[in-house]
């Protein structure tokens, strides 16, 4: 089974962008333009990255590059989505920590094989739930330290070190960006049919094989995002990772 572009698919996008927007005024949400943007930005953005990978996939550097590229784009998404652009070489970091030993173990046992074809759609799907999970940590953990300030300062009169007090007061948040992925591991094969599986049977696999490789993914999801959200709360205390106005905030 396959599905080409055509004016079938052109059809169903238009009514499902449709559905959306509609869906946004009715709920009264104000996001359809965002929706509309980002709709737009997925259809260039797919095209463009079809016509690239299938410039480079034959060749092994040059896939590597683009993964790099990828990651790179990652790293300045979640950094500007929880307003800490400055502080993009210690998410990029905590990324780095959660995504390369997944490679690592996935290439080095042979389960995936070295080559641009394998290589380009694992580290998307890894690095993409890394940065999610890097997102959904800061965001949870920058709005607990901003409303919880007091917390914070209490902790430093007892004479606790700041890393102590920032942690009393995000190490219950970090959890949290971790639920979705681990829902989406629970459920599968019961709720959802995530995007491997899916991708494996439409490219004429068997069941089997697109099992075995929803498992392989969905273990290095959660691989790669706990590793993620440890180093990021791990950085956060340490009050290198943090938007400019929790620099000037927590001080000693």
């Amino acid at each position: 089974m396959t599905i080409n572009p055509g004016w079938p698919v052109a059809a169903a996008l238009l009514l499902l962008m449709a559905t959306t927007l509609t869906a946004h005024r009715v709920a009264g949400f104000g996001l359809g333009r965002s929706a509309l943007v980002a709709g737009l930005r997925a259809c260039l953005q797919l095209g463009v990255a079809a016509v690239v990978i299938t410039s480079v996939i034959g060749s092994l550097p040059l896939s590597i590059a683009l993964a790099v590229v990828m990651f790179a784009m990652a790293v300045l998404t979640t950094c500007r989505r929880v307003e800490a652009s400055s502080s993009w070489p210690w998410a990029a970091a905590a990324m780095a920590g959660g995504v390369l030993p997944v490679l690592a173990v996935v290439l080095a046992t042979g389960t995936v094989p070295f080559t641009g074809l394998a290589i380009i759609p694992i580290a998307g799907i890894v690095i993409g739930n890394a940065m999610t999970a890097h997102t959904l940590a800061g965001r949870r953990t920058f709005a607990a330290l901003r409303e919880e300030h007091a917390q914070y300062e209490a902790c430093l009169s007892i004479g606790l070190l700041p890393a102590q007090g920032i942690l009393e007061v995000i190490h219950r948040r970090t959890p949290e960006a971790l639920l979705p992925g681990l829902d989406q591991v629970k459920t599968t094969g019961v709720v959802t049919l995530p995007g491997a599986f899916i991708g494996v049977m439409l490219g004429g696999g068997t069941p089997v094989q697109a099992a075995t490789a929803q498992v392989l993914v969905l273990f290095g999801i959660m691989a790669a995002q706990t590793v993620t959200a440890g180093l990021a709360e791990r950085l956060i205390s340490q009050r290198r990772l943090l938007p400019q106005d929790l620099q000037r905030a927590l001080v000693d």
